[in-house]
């Protein structure tokens, strides 16, 4: 394979110096050569960066000799970065290398610890991925238009590539567990229709380009329902057989990573990488337990507040199925969320003195993915003439209350999600991967520190709604519980699910899908709750330190300036803004 990035035998030689015979200025020079070698290396393996209609592959290539080939140029990496002295690197770039060298490492991991064999989880897959690749079209040229089509036409090799890997993993035990596969296959079924002109695939094609002719038009939409008839939507059916005929009745019955071959190792490797701390599964067991025990107690203080004479079982069967706290329709879900998000978007300049250019909507979660999928989520801008997006689920109305709905918009979109992204990727002056990375650790543990902050700006006035607020960071709390007890020390799903149901009042519908994300995904659940007590340890020891010249503003600025980090490159940021902030008092 030709690659377009300089040999790396260029950096080795750089490399192998003596640092005695370096300056800082060599040092800095050596790291940024060889950041540019990664990312020129990522750029020419990435098919959605390619414009060329001819190019053999517009979607990922997963073939064994590449995904070999790749992970053995990300090793070469990482020995290149390992010889880097990070003590004589610039403050700036010690962070960028520590960033840039995880991404590296965590191809490297996901790879030797057969990850391609598993390509989907309970809610997601590469199936559903590829209708998000429509927006990275621009549909105003010709170009755009051709080189969509060309993409579509590889659908069949990028589908059976796939298949071929989830093969691999059925022999070796390498799979989904059965239990999370339940209703799975609706959502491959919802690419299929009768009509190809009613494939979201086709979206593209039912309005003119500024650029493209009427006869251009009705061209490609020729072309497009040939391509989606005949190549498109048979590799979905295909893959529909496939997945209900032989891989849910081939998939494990365990439910835990631990249980799949060197899947203890992999779901460290998992805690280590979504934490970005050394915190032990252990270690991260216990703080749950825990922090699960302070927060039950807080629930129940205001179970006593209201007056409801009853269990807390009891409370929690009220607020599930009483009406009161339930849309009637998926408008009026939609326009109280959009209300609350309004009413945080004035509070921002009380608590911020950066704030994002990029606007974010209100939006229904897509319907093929809605009946699996989370509660709500944030979905990101792929590019500078759009904005992002607070994702609502709307579907099945009676497990989605609204007494939980002012903690997820003010999670989801601000301050929380929306505006750490959108001011990540405007940090023109970090290097591209890091405006464009997320740290979950950091992302969510901002996400959740954000609902805490709704205190302060003035939310949770109802009971209920405060309770709302509990719950939800209960279910954060009972995640580091429930991943590590069902990965780690054999947990059943039914007793995650319980464990789930006790403590919070999520409805019953979210518990399961949650609890399946969690199997499926192991160990992405644990950076919620170590972020948000990351960042709230740091807060009480700036307020501690500095007193009255301690300001919230210019503290969330500092935690925010440097963009999506590693907790420990959090937590030596701040202290030094801490430092600085006590000498400049002097």
């Amino acid at each position: 394979m030709k690659h377009l990035f300089k040999p790396l035998s260029a950096v080795v030689v750089a490399l192998s110096l003596s640092s005695c015979q370096l300056t800082q200025v060599d040092h800095n020079q050596q790291f940024t050569q060889l950041a540019e070698q990664v990312m020129q290396f990522r750029l020419s393996n990435d098919p959605y960066q390619r414009d060329d209609v001819t190019a053999p592959y517009l979607l990922p290539n997963l073939s064994a000799q590449q995904l070999a080939l790749e992970a053995q140029t990300r090793e070469e990496f990482l020995t290149q970065f390992d010889a880097i002295d990070m003590a004589k690197l610039s403050e700036e770039n010690q962070i960028n290398l520590t960033i840039l060298r995880a991404q590296v490492q965590n191809n490297v991991d996901e790879y030797r610890y057969n990850n391609h064999l598993m390509p989907l989880t309970s809610e997601y897959g590469f199936h559903s991925s590829l209708s998000f690749m429509i927006n990275q079209h621009d549909f105003s040229k010709k170009s755009g238009y051709e080189l969509y089509l060309k993409r579509l036409a590889q659908v069949p090799r990028f589908f059976a590539q796939n298949i071929a890997w989830m093969r691999e993993g059925m022999k070796v035990g390498f799979t989904q567990p059965q239990a999370v596969l339940v209703g799975y296959e609706d959502s491959i079924q919802a690419y299929l229709v009768d009509d190809v002109t009613k494939s979201a695939f086709y979206q593209p094609f039912t309005q003119k380009g500024a650029f493209v002719t009427d006869a251009e038009l009705s061209e490609y939409q020729a072309q497009a329902k040939a391509i989606l008839h005949n190549e498109v939507i048979p590799a979905y059916a295909n893959y529909l057989r496939f997945f209900v005929d032989e891989y849910r009745p081939a998939a494990r019955e365990a439910i835990g990573i631990s249980s799949v071959p060197n899947g203890k190792a992999f779901y460290a490797n998992r805690a280590a990488h979504y934490t970005t701390t050394s915190m032990t599964p252990e270690a991260i067991h216990e703080l749950g337990l825990q922090e699960v025990a302070r927060i039950r107690s807080e629930m129940e203080a205001i179970i006593t507040e209201v007056g409801f004479e009853g269990s807390f079982a009891e409370f929690v069967q009220f607020l599930r199925t009483d009406p009161q706290f339930y849309a009637k329709t998926p408008e009026a879900l939609l326009k109280e969320a959009s209300y609350i998000a309004k009413k945080a978007d004035a509070q921002l300049p009380k608590l911020f003195h950066t704030l994002p250019r990029r606007p974010y909507g209100v939006a229904p979660v897509p319907e093929s993915i809605a009946p699996k999928y989370t509660t709500g989520r944030y979905a990101g801008a792929s590019k500078d003439t759009e904005a992002g997006y607070y994702w609502v689920n709307t579907y099945a109305l009676d497990k989605r209350p609204l007494y939980v709905l002012e903690a997820l918009t003010l999670h989801e979109a601000v301050p929380g999600h929306h505006l750490q992204i959108a001011l990540n990727s405007e940090l023109d002056y970090l290097p591209d991967y890091r405006r464009h990375s997320y740290i979950s650790a950091f992302g969510e543990g901002w996400g959740l520190y954000s609902e805490f902050l709704g205190i302060e700006m003035g939310f949770y006035q109802d009971p209920y709604s405060r309770f709302g607020r509990l719950t939800y960071e209960m279910w954060r709390a009972a995640r580091l519980v429930v991943d590590t007890g069902m990965h780690l020390f054999g947990w059943s799903r039914d007793k995650a699910m319980q464990f789930m149901a006790d403590n919070t009042a999520l409805s019953l519908h979210n518990v399961k899908t949650e609890t399946d994300r969690y199997i499926s995904w192991p160990g992405q659940a644990l950076s919620y709750k170590i972020g948000e007590l990351t960042i709230k340890a740091l807060r009480q020891e700036a307020q501690a330190e500095l007193g009255e010249a301690f300001d919230i503003r210019e503290f969330h600025h500092q935690i925010l300036r440097h963009g999506s980090v590693p907790l420990f490159v959090l937590e030596k940021q701040v202290r030094k803004y801490i430092r600085e902030t006590k000498q400049s008092q002097n």
